[in-house]
């Protein structure tokens, strides 16, 4: 037995400047604006789902949290059942917690490097479509939010968790020079890249420390020209570019990379790979994209 995750469901961020973020989300990303039941908390909608990334107030900057969504009670039982099983320590949503996240149930853990997931179900969508203002539309659906990169120390360990642990399956690897983390010369260590759903992948990881508690996210468009426009708002509301336009070798995104206020990266893309499990096969990519991904122009 194992977790079945259905997919990514949202983002939780802590915010020292929530006016950033309004005018990040709102007006360079082009996100909608939701409602929820705090006052002082802010809630985006790239979809039905009634916030799929809530900013709160804090006195750091860093992601809190991420949700996985599973299909109903029963999957969240067993999922608890296996999480006591694996003994993993989780806690339950409190009536607060669940009336924030908009969710029937929920239970909270953190990974083996202190990565804070959530693991849900029952979260409530909209009557009304989400009317993004600059007219986007954000792949979701069976694909859940999009993808979420977070740092580890121990890529191997990270591997065997992800998948024996929560269920995620291997979908392709890239290795790094270990020198990049302190290793020995000649020493790698490996970025994996796993998938529940049909988008290539919904979680990666980087064994790399990171204060923001993320290395990126990323929400995929249905329009190439939707993430040119969004990257020329970036250009005029001035955000940090992280990397050019380019594409990837794993998923095959087109895409460009932004750093959020919250000190992380957003990936802003379109045209993603998606997987039949019956027949994928894990590979080992050779580069991070066929072209483009200019990191080091991106600060320049």
């Amino acid at each position: 037995m194992t977790i079945e995750i259905k997919s990514m469901g949202y983002v939780r961020v802590a915010s020292t400047d929530l006016d950033r973020w309004r005018t990040f989300a709102g007006k360079v990303l082009g996100l909608a604006e939701g409602r929820g039941p705090n006052a002082d908390h802010q809630y985006w909608r790239i979809d039905q789902v009634s916030a799929r990334l809530v900013i709160f107030p804090a006195d750091v900057d860093r992601l809190d949290c991420v949700g996985w969504e599973v299909a109903d009670h029963r999957a969240l039982q067993e999922a608890r059942e296996h999480l006591q099983k694996a003994g993993l320590d989780f806690e339950e949503g409190t009536r607060a917690e669940l009336d924030e996240r908009r969710v029937q149930e929920l239970v909270r853990f953190r990974d083996p490097f202190d990565n804070v997931f959530e693991l849900f179900h029952g979260i409530t969508y909209e009557r009304r479509p989400a009317v993004t203002p600059y007219g986007a539309t954000f792949v979701t659906g069976d694909q859940g939010m999009g993808h979420v990169v977070v740092p580890v120390t121990d890529d191997v360990e990270a591997l065997r968790f992800y998948a024996d642990v929560l269920g995620f399956r291997l979908r392709d690897s890239m290795s790094m020079p270990g020198e990049f983390v302190g290793k020995e010369p000649g020493s790698k260590i490996w970025l994996r890249f796993l998938g529940v759903n049909p988008r290539h992948h919904s979680l990666a990881f980087l064994p790399m420390p990171n204060p923001a508690k993320c290395v990126h996210i990323m929400l995929e468009v249905d329009r190439l020209d939707d993430v040119g426009r969004a990257l020329e708002r970036v250009r005029k509301h001035g955000a940090p570019l992280s990397a050019t336009l380019g594409r990837h070798m794993n998923d095959e995104m087109i895409s460009f990379y932004v750093r959020s206020p919250g000190g992380f990266d957003v990936e802003f893309g379109t045209d993603g790979l998606t997987v039949d499990d019956t027949r994928w096969v894990a590979r080992e990519s050779t580069a991070v994209s066929y072209w483009g991904h200019d990191f080091g122009a991106g600060s320049q």
